[in-house]
């Protein structure tokens, strides 16, 4: 059964579900762009930070994050859950996110060995922002105790920009909320070599959750899970970046 929409009683979710009906309207995402970071401003000015007689100490630029949004189907609900996120993101100077909407790309299931220019021109929508992410959290519903189509073939027309870099999950369905897609997506992460964290946001119910103005009906609840699925992601997008930098992956 698909189950992107379904409603049912019992919730499995690291969110407490609500009790009122949301309408699932798609709320545009806006986020700053990965390929123009801003640094936030730190004690000793922009960008630095400084230390009791000891030098200049300047923290890391902002984590680039990829929000991948998995579902293309009509009416979907996901938009909802990305405006969410992209919210709770930006609130975090750390972090500087990016939306990757398959529903904004047209991929053909067939994996050329030679993409005609229509074809390249539809990657080139999504390659750039998936090859400069340092980060992912990709965005599902549970489709027949899986996760979309879509998104594994947008998964599939790409490789290396997969590699070594940590996966995040948040997810949402009826009764399961998402988590069997997950589940199947971490097997398809390792064969990427990616790393994906431990902890994930799941909405079960995930129209009752929302209100019509795309709001958490729960937003202490929503948001302790979802800053511990970041804290997760900042602190292995931050080591990988610093291992990569001193040896290359896969040298």
């Amino acid at each position: 059964m698909n189950t992107e929409n379904a409603a049912f009683g019992a919730a499995a979710s690291t969110v407490p579900t609500a009790t009122a009906t949301a309408t699932a309207t798609a709320v545009t995402a806006t986020a700053a762009p990965i390929t123009s970071p801003v640094e936030p401003s730190w004690s000793g000015g922009p960008g630095v930070a400084t230390e009791p007689d000891g030098p200049e100490v300047r923290p890391p630029a902002p984590l680039r994050i990829a929000v991948v949004l998995g579902s293309n189907r009509d009416g979907r609900f996901g938009p909802v859950v990305a405006d969410w996120l992209l919210k709770e993101i930006g609130v975090r100077p750390e972090l500087r996110a990016e939306l990757v909407d398959v529903g904004a790309v047209d991929l053909p299931t067939t994996l050329p060995g030679r993409p005609s220019p229509e074809v390249a021109a539809e990657v080139a929508k999504v390659t750039p922002a998936l090859a400069g992410a340092e980060a992912f959290v990709v965005l599902t519903p549970e489709y027949n105790h899986s996760y979309p189509a879509a998104l594994k073939n947008l998964i599939d027309w790409h490789y290396d920009e997969w590699q070594a870099k940590p996966v995040g999950f948040v997810s949402y369905g009826g009764i399961s909320g998402g988590l069997r897609a997950v589940e199947h997506l971490r097997q398809v992460f390792a064969e990427l070599h990616a790393v994906t964290v431990r902890d994930t946001v799941s909405f079960a119910n995930a129209g009752s959750q929302f209100d019509d103005d795309g709001a958490h009906r729960d937003p202490s609840a929503a948001g302790a899970a979802v800053k511990s699925l970041l804290d997760q992601l900042t602190w292995w997008g931050l080591t990988l970046r610093e291992g990569k930098e001193a040896r290359p992956y896969g040298s």
